[in-house]
């Protein structure tokens, strides 16, 4: 059975955001490596901002951030990966934001295992070249890659927190659901609670009703 033509519009529009974002990451991050390699003293830091900010070209056999540096194998392997599973689900996506997000991650993972498969000192066990430096706020030193793999991972977290799904339908929360299961709509339109309901109907009850609105000598009270 084929799907409605809205849903599928919808989701090439989220392929192709999230296509473009990957490429713009990646575009972004090689060609800055490029630069360091062809004008940058290999590690000799290059002020820019002072000490906020500094370019100190370095090549890191390890993770994001000059992590396990001899484990280069392993961290292609987990690249690849992640490369893979982001392709597989981007069937899935409806929500644009979503779209962005996992673009981003995996422009970022593609940045650095281009770097892994075929820079020195051989295939999947490449270096990838750092040269991103702010002393104030980390010692590590990174690059364009790494830092939309931050980025993409800080929206992941919000996005999962905000309930928004990757078909960009929204989760509503327990307490929000608990709310609208205790409320009930009159016949005017309006709601009340099931609380309301236990407590005005015994005072309904005990109203007379207009055909009993008579006194004690059975004229009547109106």
């Amino acid at each position: 059975m084929s799907r409605p033509a809205s849903r599928a519009k919808v989701s090439v529009r989220a392929i192709a955001a999230l296509a473009f974002a990957a490429v713009v990451v990646v575009a972004f991050d090689q060609v800055a490596k490029a630069l360091v390699v062809a004008n940058l003293p290999y590690g000799t830091p290059v002020p820019i901002l002072g000490g906020a900010l500094q370019f100190l070209y370095v090549r890191n056999p390890g993770a994001a951030f000059s992590f396990a540096v001899n484990m280069t194998w392993v961290f292609s392997i987990i690249s690849a990966a992640v490369v893979a599973a982001i392709i597989i689900y981007s069937r899935r996506i409806r929500s644009m934001w979503w779209a962005v997000v996992l673009g981003m991650l995996l422009g970022g993972a593609l940045g650095n295992l281009i770097d892994r498969l075929f820079r020195e000192p051989g295939f999947g066990r490449g270096h990838v070249v750092d040269f991103i430096s702010t002393p104030w706020m980390m010692p590590a030193i990174y690059n364009v890659a790494d830092s939309f793999i931050c980025i993409s991972m800080v929206v992941f977290v919000l996005l999962v927190i905000l309930g928004v799904n990757l078909d960009g339908s929204r989760t509503v929360s327990a307490k929000r659901a608990a709310q609208a299961d205790t409320t009930e709509p009159l016949d005017g339109g309006a709601a009340f609670s099931s609380a309301d309901a236990a407590v005005d109907e015994p005072t309904r009850a005990s109203r007379p009703n207009d055909g009993d609105r008579r006194d004690a000598l059975g004229h009547d009270a109106t």
